[in-house]
């Protein structure tokens, strides 16, 4: 494990610096193999599972009942922040949105809304802007771990500060045990 200057996605890098957090260029670890799932992140960091936070895009569309007329063909992009210890309840999200449908968004889709491929989408600092939800099991941690914008690198950061540079709205969307 490394930690440099560069070792983020060149467009995260200058978003981070965008929003005054230039310091945290400096905190991005990189990795020789790739980090793509919460638990490769989590083994490589030697951090729980629940530190991860996961940056996942889904597609929704418009209210229940939401005007005549085909569907269309693509959703608006969301962007939902989990824990890597926990799954994603699409039907609560559906719910937080106040939507008619929410898919998992696939990863043409992904990297269009994003610009980074799945695997190393971070929190922030996307192509174009979108709907931030962030599942509040983020805030058990005192610091968790995110993408930044590869799968070999991820940086540290305090939960409360995330969701804030993410301009995420704190939902309950994760599945309950059952």
């Amino acid at each position: 494990m490394t930690t440099t200057d560069s070792a983020a996605h060149p467009r995260f890098a200058e978003a981070l610096r965008e929003l005054g957090l230039g310091d945290v260029n400096a905190r991005v670890r990189a990795f020789p193999e790739a980090t793509r799932t919460a638990a490769e992140a989590a083994a490589a960091i030697g951090c729980e599972l629940s530190q991860i936070c996961k940056s996942l895009i889904f597609a929704a569309w418009g209210p229940p009942g939401d005007g005549p007329g085909p569907e269309p063909a693509t959703g608006e992009p969301v962007l939902v922040l989990m824990d890597g210890a926990s799954r994603v309840d699409v039907e609560r999200v559906r719910e937080a949105l106040g939507a008619r449908k929410v898919t998992r968004a696939d990863a043409k889709a992904v990297r269009e809304t994003t610009g980074y491929a799945i695997g190393g989408v971070p929190p922030f600092g996307h192509r174009t802007r979108t709907r931030v939800l962030a599942d509040r099991s983020l805030l058990a941690h005192d610091v968790v771990w995110a993408a930044a914008g590869t799968p070999y690198s991820v940086f540290p950061m305090r939960p409360e500060e995330l969701v804030a540079h993410a301009g995420a709205t704190l939902v309950d969307v994760r599945e309950r045990a059952v």
